[in-house]
């Protein structure tokens, strides 16, 4: 009987650490992802693009092939890479991380020029239009799904970075699969409501049986192109400043601690903490849009031609 009791006693034992554990990965996975809050901001705010000029039937159909190719990008391809990375080379993370901050400046600035100059980007998206039918579904989805695996892996490694270094590799593995599925889920939910808002109002103008969901109908018809283009300038904003904030910290890693050293001093220069944030959060991006800046040349004149000249050979 001791014997039973005492089994019983060391069962109870590993299951309020197995709890611990859990509640701890939990807590670590949900504060992790929130640092890639830019990242995920944008993921939601680029890929209604790739619904424009398609029937709303084939809408969510649509989204939800986007969704499985976002999870099979972390689960599959992205959670092994990151714990090899983890085991075999914890050095590779700031370098890579700065990478995809540099990608995040790049997307930003991209498209900050865009509005400053929209006659080219004007000119594609009338083509676009023109030749989205049926035929274009899967290049479409294979182009959101190639877009969506640059931003994962930027995510991921975001949340890979947050965790804290003395958590077990399957802690880690865990949480980042956690992780993976919870911003999945949010960013394709948001998606899903998004692209479907303007349809509903559509539905509730025309067939509400009351004055009121009439109104409410017609608001959200006419709110929806205000939300999306106040989605798209958050999801920029959100990538400069994430992009700038992601290279003047891993510079600071690096040894350069001059840029890390000015942005303090500057934000510093009042007691007020919400204020000493939007300081350094607004130089950060001040950063960010400078780097984006010289690698628009850079990328449309260097990198994607020698890109191109590799894919056709």
């Amino acid at each position: 009987m001791s014997g039973l009791l005492a089994l019983l006693d060391d069962v109870a034992a590993i299951a309020k650490v197995a709890s611990a554990s859990v509640d701890d990965v939990m807590g670590q996975t949900v504060k992790a992802s929130s640092k890639a809050a830019g990242a995920v901001i944008d993921d939601a705010a680029v890929t209604p693009k790739y619904l424009h000029g398609f029937s709303a039937k084939r809408e969510l159909p649509i989204v939800w092939k986007i969704a499985r190719g976002s999870i099979f990008n972390k689960l599959v391809i992205l959670l092994p890479v990151a714990l090899l990375l983890t085991v075999f080379a914890p050095w590779a993370i700031p370098p890579l991380l700065m990478l995809g901050g540099a990608y995040l400046c790049f997307e930003g600035a991209e498209k900050v020029w865009h509005v400053v100059n929209p006659k080219d980007h004007h000119a594609e998206e009338i083509y676009e239009e023109k030749k989205a039918d049926a035929h274009l579904e899967e290049k479409k989805v294979k182009a959101a799904v190639k877009t969506d695996f640059i931003l994962s892996a930027e995510i991921m490694t975001l949340v890979l970075s947050a965790l804290p270094a003395e958590m077990s590799i399957w802690s880690v593995a865990a949480a980042l699969a956690l992780s993976a599925v919870i911003i999945t889920v949010a960013v394709y939910g948001a998606v899903a409501v998004i692209v479907k808002a303007d349809d509903a109002g559509l539905a509730m103008a025309a067939e509400g049986n009351a004055a009121f969901t009439r109104r409410l109908g017609r608001g959200i018809v006419r709110a929806m192109p205000w939300v999306m283009k106040g989605l798209m300038i958050v999801g920029t904003a959100a990538m400069i400043w994430v992009g700038g904030s992601i290279i003047v910290h891993g510079l600071h890693q690096l040894g350069w601690h001059a840029p890390t050293e000015l942005i303090e001093h500057v934000a510093h220069t009042s007691d007020n903490g919400a204020i000493q944030w939007i300081i350094t959060a607004f130089l950060d991006g001040v950063v960010g849009l400078a780097l984006g800046a010289v690698l628009i040349p850079l990328v449309t004149y260097v990198i994607s031609p020698v890109t191109a000249a590799f894919g056709r050979a």
